[in-house]
Order: C-alpha cells, then structure tokens, then sequence
C-alpha cells in the first residue's frame, strides 16, 4: 500500500508520445505526483512532450542537452543502431541527468513510458538493464507500463507505489496502451514512430560527413543539415541547396552571417545556396554555377548570380551547372 505520510513525488522522462502519458497517468492515479522533463537536441524536440504536457496539466521542465549529448555521440560505449542512433547510451544518459534534477528538487524517483520489448535495441531486458545501472541511479527507475514483468524497484519495495496498480505489457503491439488510453479518456496522442532525426538515413549521412570534416560545429550547423541537399565539393568546402520555400528559409535561419556566403540568381527563380565557413574565388564561381544549374534559368547561357558575404553584395555571370553533372556529389 502507497505511504500516506508525505507526498509521493516522481519526474518522469517525456518524449510526448502515448506511453510517456499513460506512465504518467497511471501513476497520478495513485495518488502519486508526477511531472516531466524532455530534452533536446537539434537532433529531437521537445514539442510534442509540451504538448502533452498541456493537455494533461502535468508540469514539465525543458532543458537543451546539445553540447554533452554530442560529447557522447561521437564515440558512444554501446555503438549506434542502423544509422547514427545511440539509443541505449543516450537513454542512459538522459536518465543520468534526470537523476540529478531528481535529488535536487527533492522526486522520490524516476519513470518512464518504456515498453519492455517494443524496441529491439534499447528496450529488451538486457538494454534496460545497461540503461539503469548506468543511469546513476540504480533501482530508482519505475516503467510503469512493463514493471510487473521487470525486477522490483526501490519505490515499489519502500511502499511508495501500489505494484498491482502497475501493468505488465510487453511486446510491439499497441493494443493495450490504446485500450488504456480509452479508459483515461485520451482521444489524440502522436504517431507511435520515433521523432529522432539520428534514426534518418540521409540526416545520419550528413551527420557523418560533418564529424568527418569539422573538429567543432555550432548548434545552428546541426539544424542545417535537416534542410536541402548538401553537396561536398572538397574536404574544406561543401554547399547547402534549398530544395523548396520553406528549406530556403530555414536556410537562412540558421545560417552564419559573420561565415557564411549566401547565393541566389538574380533573374530567375532559383534556390538559396549557403557556402559555411567562407570559400576562395573559384569555389565560390563554382557554387554560383551550380545555384544557376538548380534554378530556373535556360541551360547554357550566362546569367547574373547574387554573392552575399560578410554584408557585401556582389554580382557574378556564370552558367550553369546542371544537377545530373554533380549527383556524385550529393551526401
């Protein structure tokens, strides 16, 4: 039976999806209070966890992890999945980081919505297990959705949550969290699909090449690898190319104005194209042509090409190259 004798308080890790809420939910039901924590990343976003926690009034704190998450990425103790996903590490180290808001503020444990063997790399016994024991936190980590079929844990031995409250749901189908859903009276939630761009072919190919050729990259360099087609012209240079409206301005949002030279043709529709970290006289001619290759211009002839850098502006007449003379190109 649950304490009455002080308010029992968990924090839960959130990624706004349908077993995030029903963890969550199933544990205020017993009386216990819950709020969340989400991290981000330009890798994930913390979007559908603040909306989850609008709907269901369960407080939630956000907080950006990029600078040791990416520390941990580039050499990760488990190894990646099928593409740049370091799933079991950076559970772990989510739960870690958890752990220390947890003692500082006073939560009696930590929870999540994880389903034992609904992923096969980080949610079998065993990765749950690596998970916990490198959490800093060892024993303190209730899955609310699985824990009948998990070890007992700490909260459940000290009296603090009711155990037989608790489900024992295993596997891959959803059947079970939609049922519950119902009776929780939950109508919409997120698509179950992870929103994890390091589960992406074409953003982990990218990613790699940027680990490949940069020692250091800026927070903004991340979220440009989510836009347009990137092209590796050298091992010093390469050009980002807005493949549609809204990839030119994301383009533009998170370029450098102090490094980065902007090009775009003058007289025809055409995308922006970013050369990062400046670029000598040729590459940028070069980068001009293949701007005039991708527009609207008529092939072979010569046309008026914008350079923007460092808030100057000048004009360049190029011809075109065009796409199918640079697809090897392409990460």
């Amino acid at each position: 039976m649950v304490s009455s004798l002080k308010k029992i308080r968990a924090l839960g890790l959130s990624s706004g999806g349908l077993d995030s809420i029903l963890a969550a939910l199933i544990l205020r039901d017993q009386g216990i209070e819950v709020e969340w924590i989400s991290f981000e990343t330009p890798f994930f976003s913390s979007a559908k966890a603040q909306q989850a926690a609008y709907k269901t009034n369960i407080p939630i704190m956000i907080k950006n992890i990029t600078q040791i998450y990416l520390e941990m990425l580039k050499n990760p103790q488990c190894g990646y999945g099928k593409h740049m996903n370091p799933c079991m590490d950076c559970h772990a180290m989510m739960f870690r980081l958890a752990s220390t808001i947890m003692k500082k503020k006073g939560f009696d444990f930590l929870f999540s919505g994880e389903v034992l063997g609904q992923r096969p790399m980080s949610q079998t016994k065993s990765s749950l297990r690596y998970i916990e024991k490198h959490s800093d936190i060892d024993g303190y980590i209730l899955r609310p959705l699985s824990a009948r079929r998990l070890p007992l844990t700490i909260p459940e031995k000290d009296g603090l949550v009711n155990r037989d409250l608790l489900l024992d749901i295993s596997g891959r189908s959803r059947k079970p969290q939609m049922k519950l859903a119902e009776k929780f009276g939950i109508t919409e939630y997120p698509n179950p699909a992870g929103g994890c761009l390091l589960t992406d072919k074409g953003y982990s190919a990218r990613l790699k090449d940027l680990f490949i050729h940069q020692n250091t990259y800026t927070e903004k360099e991340l979220h440009l690898l989510k836009y347009g087609r990137h092209i590796r012209l050298n091992n010093n240079t390469k050009l980002i190319i807005g493949r549609t409206k809204q990839d030119n301005e994301n383009i533009i949002k998170y370029h450098n104005s102090s490094e980065d030279i902007i090009i775009k043709v003058k007289d025809f529709p055409s995308p922006i194209v970013i050369v990062p970290h400046k670029a000598s006289k040729d590459i940028i001619i070069k980068a001009a042509a293949i701007c005039a290759g991708y527009s609207k211009a008529p092939d072979n002839t010569r046309i008026d090409v914008s350079v923007v850098s460092l808030c100057r502006t000048d004009t360049i007449k190029v011809t075109g190259i065009l796409p199918a003379e640079i697809k090897e190109l392409l990460i």
